[in-house]
């Protein structure tokens, strides 16, 4: 390797400052008027503003005569409904732009002489940066070492890998496949030849999810009977009405259907989604992909890693069984890949460095005495990495490390010696150590070598994965560990952390089995030692078929196809490779197995949040539906009157919708900061689960039955105890709107209670502020159709909105109770 230190960070700012990022111009914020425009760009809406057109033609046709109310009204409440779609949609954008900058690539570079980590976008021209494989390349640069194999199928469509060697030039987008190198940046950003694909997170793009796209489906369908409901009482308005009365008919059956339509559902459940993803990441769990919130809560399988996810990942040499100590730390050294004094390269590698410092080894030192000649970088398939150096007794030398069987079978021993050091690592391992074996030899070679002895390390558990895993368990999801190290550390290390198991099965096993065979152990097994991580795609095939849905664990390169056929790729942050990440659905930032039952936590609660908010905007608009139906059919039955000859109606057009604006914003937009506890004491929710179960149903019907019941009993008792029509239709507008608003608490109540959410206390006391005000101010009141009431009647609403409340309640109880049993 070259002795070049790289830039220093003072001539790496001023080049930075010069030439700009590593990334391409961000493309200009959307502007204002913009996102506001696009509010109105709904079917629904469309409907509304040709009422408002409608409505204020006939005023004009009239001759202006009063100030148009309606219109008036209408207009309000399309802009204020539009400010909040705004307000919405800014605050997912704000909430994936916070995801995307967690995100961002991170590359290891020279500086000052010494490896840092650094985001892709603040490498320079000149900078030096290191490859491993699995890394993306991130600019345009020229190769400083040999030994890299680039897939550049991204840049040339050519899928068959490249070899690259020293002076080569490497293109940023394309893949490191095998090797690791030192690169040279050339070009960087736009000036690259991949600039233009230099984004890796496009698939945090806000986007339609499979959930998103099942939740309009359902507003659509429910859209179309709500619409033919507002058709036919439109009809029958104008029959009963006659054509003169035709305007204030049409924007009733309008304002009826856009009430009972949860046309902001869409908007809601984006931002639920992109709060979630957001609470997510402060907890290490970083979401790419918004379809993977979905899958979380119907995990019932987690294969996972051992090392770093299960274990620390602190590779600390515990101790050495060698015949040469000296030798040994030779080949620790000269056959790694890190660097000394940074934490770029495997843990195992790095922990051999710490132990030979600690030796009193001068590792730079010892390096530059014996140069690498040539070099066979660590790799899944061959189990072991060789390096061929310069050595001042022997014109060159080849060290060699990696798995015990690998090493012992390629070094020359006896039949009885070969068993006994394969007897000892099967020991060490039994005991949950980490075992290493080293070799050497003359010259270049890879075979016939001189074993040295073993290194043992210790991995300890993570304190905290134990109670995770009996969380996991608990909530129906079973955890394989799957590792690649000696199937007698797997089984220690599995008894140490709550795995129970009767036996291990290895990737030999899996290699002879069958389609059936494998799918058996897959159901049967829970600890895999010594797998290929290309049997990783095996295994989720095989759990798969089983019908279970499976979250896949990987870091290497050649996991990035296991955790691409999952059903959640999770990839780890610190130690995953580029390509891992690209593919994966979730990234652990922390690469803690806790994190993932932490992230299915959150995701199940996720959908306990969107499953209130469906209860809540279907069962009150439901009740509204049927109050203004049925009270305007028994109205024309009846041949209920105004003074002026027009049929009472329950509510006018411009109440219905104040109510609709004032309910499904905010406290529906509130129900997305429920925490509910219990979520992992449930068995996984079936991917084919109904958006809405039956006891969800069941209480939307109850709940929109028992709040239209008790409005329209409001509206025949009220005129018997001598109130005047206005103040009985005022009396039930009100309670309309203030039970719509307390009906939020029993729709969040399922087979279990969330927390006290202050956002959802505040929505509520807001909206009721709102209603009263509405109320007493001269200007709203007249709007709404002189709203005013004694206070006697406001206790009665008040009672009754209670009653409802109460009533609602129960109806959720005696649902969820049914289920329970």
């Amino acid at each position: 390797m070259t002795d070049r230190p790289g830039l220093s960070s003072e001539e790496a700012r001023a080049r930075l400052e010069r030439d700009g990022p590593n990334a391409l111009p961000e493309p200009a914020p959307t502007r204002f008027t913009t996102r506001l425009l696009r509010q109105f760009a709904s079917p629904l809406i469309y409907l509304l503003l040709g009422a408002l057109v409608f409505d204020l033609a006939v005023w004009v046709v009239d001759g202006m005569p009063d100030w148009p109310m309606e219109a008036t009204a209408i207009a309000l409440i399309l802009l204020l409904n539009a400010g909040l779609g705004v307000y919405q949609e800014q605050r997912s954008e704000a909430a994936l732009a916070r995801l995307k900058a967690l995100a961002t690539a991170q590359v290891w570079v020279w500086r000052d002489g010494a490896l840092v980590h650094l985001p892709a976008q603040d490498i320079v021209r000149g900078d030096l940066v290191r490859i491993d494989a699995g890394d993306r390349i991130a600019a345009d640069g020229r190769v400083v070492d040999a030994g890299l194999l680039l897939d550049e199928s991204v840049l040339t469509g050519e899928s068959v890998p490249v070899d690259k060697t020293r002076g080569d030039e490497v293109f940023s987008g394309t893949l490191a496949v095998r090797g690791q190198s030192r690169m040279e940046v050339l070009r960087i950003g736009a000036d690259s030849a991949m600039g233009r694909l230099a984004t890796m997170l496009e698939g945090v793009r806000p986007g339609k999810t499979p959930l998103e796209r099942r939740v309009e489906a359902l507003g659509r369908q429910i859209a179309r009977w709500v619409i033919a409901l507002a058709a036919a009482l439109g009809l029958l308005g104008i029959l009963a009405e006659g054509l003169s009365r035709a305007p204030e008919v049409v924007v009733f059956a309008v304002a009826l259907a856009v009430a009972a339509v949860p046309e902001g559902l869409p908007a809601v459940l984006t931002v639920a989604l992109a709060l979630g993803v957001e609470r997510m990441s402060r907890h290490k769990a970083l979401v790419r992909r918004l379809v993977a919130v979905e899958a979380l809560g119907s995990i019932t399988v987690i294969a996972t890693d051992k090392t770093g996810t299960l274990t620390e990942g602190r590779m600390d040499v515990q101790a050495i069984d060698v015949t040469d100590a000296a030798r040994a730390t030779r080949a620790m050294v000269l056959a790694n890949d890190a660097e000394p004094g940074a934490t770029a390269g495997d843990p195992m590698d790095l922990g051999l460095l710490r132990y030979a410092a600690a030796q009193g080894i001068d590792v730079p030192a010892l390096r530059e005495a014996h140069p690498v000649i040539e070099a066979r970088p660590f790799d899944s398939e061959w189990k072991f990495a060789r390096a061929t150096v310069r050595d001042g007794d022997h014109g060159t030398a080849t060290y060699v490390k990696g798995a015990p069987e690998a090493v012992i079978g390629r070094s020359r021993l006896p039949t009885e010696e070969r068993e006994t050091w394969t007897s000892k690592a099967e020991q060490h391992a039994a005991e949950g150590l980490r075992v290493l074996a080293v070799a050497w030899g003359d010259g270049q070679r890879e075979d016939d070598l001189t074993l040295l002895g073993l290194v043992l390390f210790w991995d300890p558990p993570r304190p905290e994965v134990a109670e995770s895993i009996r969380r996991a368990q608990s909530a129906g999801i079973r955890v394989l560990m799957i590792t690649g190290d000696h199937p007698a550390t797997a089984r220690a290390i599995a008894g140490r952390i709550g795995i129970a198991h009767t036996r291990v099965v290895t990737g030999d096993e899996l290699a002879a089995a069958d389609a059936g065979t494998r799918s058996q152990l897959a159901r049967d097994t829970p600890i895999f030692a010594r797998v290929q991580p290309e049997q990783k795609l095996q295994l989720v095939e095989a759990l798969q078929a089983g019908h279970e849905v499976v979250a896949m664990t990987g870091d290497g390169v050649n996991d990035a196809a296991a955790l691409k056929r999952a059903d959640v790729g999770v990839a780890m942050g610190q130690r995953g490779s580029d390509v891992t990440r690209e593919v994966a659905d979730l990234v652990l930032l922390d690469d803690n197995f806790a994190t993932i039952v932490r992230a299915v936590d959150e995701g199940r609660g996720i959908y306990e949040n969107i499953q209130s908010f469906l209860r809540f905007l279907f069962s009150t608009n439901l009740s509204e539906v049927l109050f203004v139906a049925t009270g305007t059919l028994l109205a024309f039955a009846i041949g209920m009157r105004d003074d002026a000859g027009a049929l009472v109606v329950p509510l006018t057009a411009v109440q219905i919708l104040w109510m609709n604006l004032l309910t499904d914003g905010l406290p529906a937009l509130a129900l997305a900061f429920d925490r509910t506890p219990g979520v992992m004491a449930r068995p996984p929710r079936p991917v084919n689960a109904p958006l809405l179960d039956r006891p969800s149903l069941q209480f939307i019907a109850g709940a929109g039955l028992v709040k239209a019941a008790l409005a329209l009993a409001g509206l025949a008792v009220l005129p018997w105890a001598g109130y005047s029509l206005e103040q009985t239709r005022a009396a039930a507008f009100h309670f309309m709107a203030i039970g719509q608003l307390l009906l939020t608490y029993p729709a969040r109540r399922s087979w279990t209670i969330p927390r006290p959410n202050r956002y959802l206390h505040g929505a509520v006391i807001g909206g009721i502020v709102l209603q009263l005000a509405a109320a007493w101010l001269p200007w709203t009141s007249q709007m709404l159709g002189g709203a005013s009431l004694p206070w006697r009647l406001w206790l009665v609403v008040g009672v009754a909105s209670i009653s409802a409340w109460a009533a609602c309640t129960i109806v959720a109880r005696v649902v969820w109770r049914a289920r329970a049993d």
